[in-house]
């Protein structure tokens, strides 16, 4: 049975079981879902039963959608919109996706857009039969995310061929009834960076992650070259989150041939769009070469498949998906991949955080079924013990006060996405409560774009942020004493000539950006410190200078090097990280459940990847594997 006839089943199956009345234009599949089109007003208003019988009986992701024959035209639905809601509501956006027939309405008071029990929602249904949905307008706005958006209006014919494409190979007919399942990791494992697995059923080959070397420009890639990944064979990407040693070589694939989907958050597709755009820009500037262009990157947002938290999806006629929340960064997800009919289920934790954060809530740690567990282990070291966050929020006040009071200046090298946002938050906080002294802040590098992303995706931070942000109209985001810097020498040379400041600059691991710029010209005097937030990967020169390395080699883009002496003090605190410390990943392996048959480990240096498996093996008595790069094993 070919993908075709499958369809032509499917649309039997539907045809048989809605009311005769209903009348039906099309059955298609696009990418995961199946799409029903109608003509009829009636069963896009009262659809809801009908799809959750239908999707019962299936075992499917359904969705009406109304034929675009007969949507009120644009301007007209605008229009409608405009007369039928108050204008206290503050509409400020309402954007089109002809492919799923919606229209979101960005609004400062999106209760008055819903109205009372819905009220307006049902008749922009019945009067435009075009599928609304209502989001309030984020404080900041965000060009990346306007970016995103104007390629899929624009580009929505080419889209829609992508999704049929998928969705034609998700779901074929599956060929072999055994489950058999091998894994194969591709980059991560007893290392931090490039991490890749790569899954493979007999009918469906699936990669967790494709990211990059950090800590080494010169082995930047996973091993792509294995004999066990085949690109043109290639079924699905999941991106756990948008952190580059996870994100950053996904375009590379579409570069190369890949024409797959995507699978990730909606926050993750947008900041790791904006961190791919930004690195290929960097790449420019500072004279290196990037493997890959904006035109990679623009096939990887078409393919993209946004995916919420919980919601089970079809990615191969084997394999169902869901992703989790991780608790790591903004949209960041564990991944849950159920084979066959239930035959083996795996957990890939990415990276996670099982504690909650000042920006977001801790890591899912229970899944319907779970047989194989991935988990990281870059803090699971014995020696990586890290101090609360009371105790580090401490530590960082008195670090501010200290270089106020030399006179010098606070440069924080942090990653743009996660560790910045939290850092932001706790600093405006001290200020407000005069904690610390009122200095101005500068931001640099993609900081404040990826504050615009999180105030964008507001579901996905915790609850007592979403408070401040919206009901209290407290968005420490929007504080007075945050200065973006649009880069540039001259601002720079001011602000090292200026009053005490702190200076928050990417790259986080001093590997290139504005952060390198800051340390050439602040790093000779002793008034000035350093402070390190985030994980420093070994290689990078963030991890030398926590070694204790005093001359650092500065490469100009014509070739030419000098050294520096670094006479600034250097203060690491861990306890802001977004990794879990070792006894919360041993609490959460304790506390997943179901408890896991075997737990594999990764993301970590090699001592803290063996020590952790070993360590698990001895409380947990499960299988434990501390697994190598290009090391195959059968999981089922």
């Amino acid at each position: 049975m070919s993908s075709i006839d499958t369809l032509e089943k499917v649309r039997k199956q539907i045809r048989d079981y809605i009311p005769k009345n209903i009348k039906l234009s099309k059955v298609e599949f696009e990418g995961p879902e199946i799409a029903v089109y109608t003509q009829d007003s009636k069963a896009l208003v009262d659809d809801n039963n009908i799809l959750r019988v239908l999707a019962k009986k299936m075992r499917k992701r359904i969705v009406i959608r109304s034929d675009p024959e007969v949507r009120l035209p644009r301007e007209e639905t605008i229009e409608f919109i405009q007369n039928l809601v108050a204008s206290d509501a503050e509409i400020t956006k309402i954007f089109f996706d002809d492919n799923l027939g919606e229209i979101t309405i960005e609004a400062k008071k999106p209760g008055l857009v819903i109205g009372k029990m819905g009220v307006n929602l049902k008749q922009i249904r019945i009067k435009t039969l075009w599928r609304p949905k209502v989001v309030r307008t984020p404080p900041i706005e965000s060009k990346t995310v306007y970016t995103v958006r104007n390629l899929l209006k624009n580009e929505s014919k080419n889209q829609k061929e992508i999704l049929l494409r998928i969705g034609r190979r998700i779901h074929r007919p599956q060929i072999f009834k055994d489950i058999h399942i091998r894994l194969t990791p591709l980059g991560g494992f007893r290392e931090v960076g490039r991490s890749s697995v790569l899954l493979q059923t007999l009918d469906s080959n699936i990669l967790l992650d494709c990211g990059m070397n950090v800590g080494n420009p010169r082995d930047l890639f996973p091993r792509l070259n294995s004999p066990e990944f085949d690109i043109e064979n290639l079924d699905a990407v999941i991106v756990s989150h948008a952190h580059m040693d996870h994100s950053g070589l996904v375009p590379f694939l579409y570069k190369y041939g890949y024409d797959g989907p995507v699978y990730c958050t909606a926050p993750t597709r947008n900041l790791m769009t904006m961190l791919q755009l930004d690195y290929i820009g960097l790449s420019n500037r500072e004279g290196r070469h990037a493997p890959y262009g904006k035109t990679d990157v623009k096939q990887e947002i078409l393919h993209t498949i946004p995916l919420s938290w919980g919601k089970v999806t079809d990615i191969g006629p084997d394999v169902k998906l869901t992703l989790h929340n991780a608790g790591h960064i903004l949209g960041s997800s564990i991944t849950h991949l159920h084979f066959g009919n239930g035959d083996h289920n795996l957990v890939y934790s990415g990276d996670y955080k099982f504690q909650r954060t000042r920006l977001l809530e801790p890591a899912m740690s229970k899944f319907p079924r779970l047989e194989t567990l991935i988990t990281e282990s870059t803090y699971g070291g014995v020696q990586d013990v890290i101090p609360s966050r009371h105790e580090s929020e401490r530590n960082l006040a008195n670090i501010v006060k200290a270089t106020v009071k030399a006179g010098g200046k606070l440069l924080i090298p942090v990653l743009a996405v996660g560790r910045a946002q939290e850092i932001l938050i706790i600093l405006e906080e001290f200020i407000n409560k005069k904690i610390i002294p009122q200095v101005p802040i500068f931001l640099e590098g993609m900081i404040s774009e990826a504050t615009a992303i999180h105030t964008t995706h507001p579901e996905y931070l915790n609850a007592d942020l979403r408070q401040k942000i919206f009901h209290q109209g407290k968005n420490p985001f929007l504080s007075e004493v945050f200065h973006t810097v649009e880069g540039g020498s001259n601002e720079r040379e001011e602000i090292v000539q200026g009053d005490p400041c702190i200076i928050m600059a990417t790259s986080g691991m001093l590997q290139g950006g504005p952060s390198i710029q800051y340390l050439k010209m602040l790093a000779n005097d002793e008034r000035n410190r350093l402070l390190f937030v985030s994980y420093q990967v070994e290689g990078t020169l963030g991890r030398r200078i926590q070694k204790g390395y005093n001359d650092i080699q500065f490469e100009s883009r014509n070739g030419k090097s000098s050294l520096t002496r670094l006479k600034m003090k250097v203060h690491t605190i861990s306890g802001f990280s977004g990794h879990s410390s070792r006894s919360q990943i041993i609490s959460f392996i304790r506390k997943v459940r179901p408890r896991p048959e075997r737990v594999i480990t990764n993301h970590g240096e090699s001592s803290k990847c063996k020590g952790l498996a070993s360590l698990v093996h001895k409380r947990l008595k499960s299988d434990t594997r501390s697994l190598v790069n290009t090391e195959t094993i059968v999981l089922k």
